[in-house]
């Protein structure tokens, strides 16, 4: 049983509903959870040319993914962890939902706003600046604003968890100056074994441990590695972060977008898709003990969940 940090299969679902279609998860459940995913965050991705209008954007692409999971028989929304418990019991995928930047967060009400229709983790930016702080791609090095500062104690009061991936430096460390929550880190990977600007450094990723956070390792090409992205490498970044940090602060966050045409289509040789989940399972049980397999597929982040979100 896996549980994906970071999917972002919202945006396929935006597209394709845009175009008439309905039943986008039901037709896809073979391909994009088969046997193994029970627990998927969905985050809604503002793309650069929405961002104008990226509280439109953010709010059309949750409605239709709200609309889509109602009419489906395999998925639900969770709200909290025993709600996600009570979903993946009956048989069916339990969706968390998700912003992937702030851009759409113009103020404290539209955060509570979208926690009333289902946000449970906020990645505070993208890789370009937003209200909230400067990614990881921007020229300047700029921190946490002001108001990012208020966004956070926001999200802390509301029980919606911190995602670091794609903020810079300079807001990675303000964020853990001004909140004392577990915050994950959905999707990056060790900076010390491929130096990419989304992956993190040995201080970052001890930090987010030291909080009771969980990294979710990234099945991104270009973070495992450069050359020759394998899945051997790929389990290279579990197992040097298991020896890092302790099992207990790894998991998986994939960011598979195999299926989206706006990315390359390289992959990483032996775990390109869902259907290459067993390859890694295997390669994980050869590595780990199964306390040590499950906790970094489902337990760590499902503990986490229950610490910050309910």
């Amino acid at each position: 049983m896996i549980f994906d940090a970071h999917s972002d299969i919202p945006t396929l679902i935006w597209e394709e509903r845009g175009k008439g279609q309905a039943f986008v998860l039901e037709r896809n459940y073979e391909r994009f959870f088969g046997e193994y995913i029970r627990s998927r965050v969905a985050s809604i991705w503002t793309p650069p040319e929405k961002r104008p209008l990226a509280l439109k954007y953010a709010l059309e692409a949750l409605n239709r993914l709200r609309a889509d999971v109602r009419e489906s028989e395999s998925f639900e929304i969770a709200r909290d962890v025993p709600e996600m418990k009570e979903i993946i019991n009956s048989g069916r995928v339990a969706l968390w939902v998700g912003l992937e930047g702030g851009e759409p967060i113009k103020s404290l009400d539209i955060l509570q706003v979208f926690y009333s229709l289902g946000l449970r983790v906020l990645t505070l930016t993208w890789n370009l600046r937003n209200r909230i702080g400067d990614g990881v791609f921007e020229r300047t090095k700029g921190g946490l604003t002001n108001f990012g500062v208020e966004v956070v104690g926001k999200a802390e009061e509301l029980g919606i968890l911190v995602d670091l991936s794609h903020i810079n430096e300079a807001g990675f460390w303000d964020t853990l100056e001004v909140t004392s929550f577990p915050v994950i880190a959905s999707h990056s990977n060790a900076r010390a074994l491929c130096d990419h600007p989304r992956n993190l450094s040995d201080e970052q990723l001890k930090a987010i441990a030291e909080r009771d956070g969980v990294v979710g390792v990234a099945a991104v090409p270009s973070f495992v590695d450069r050359n020759n992205p394998t899945l051997e490498k790929y389990v290279g970044h579990i197992t040097y972060m298991v020896d890092l940090l302790g099992y207990e602060h790894v998991g998986l966050g994939f960011d598979f977008v195999y299926y989206l045409p706006v990315w390359s289509k390289k992959s990483v040789v032996g775990l390109r898709d869902e259907s290459d989940i067993p390859n890694l399972l295997r390669k994980l049980e050869e590595n780990f003990s199964r306390r040590e397999v499950e906790g970094i597929t489902f337990k760590n982040l499902e503990r986490v969940f229950e610490k910050v979100v309910g």
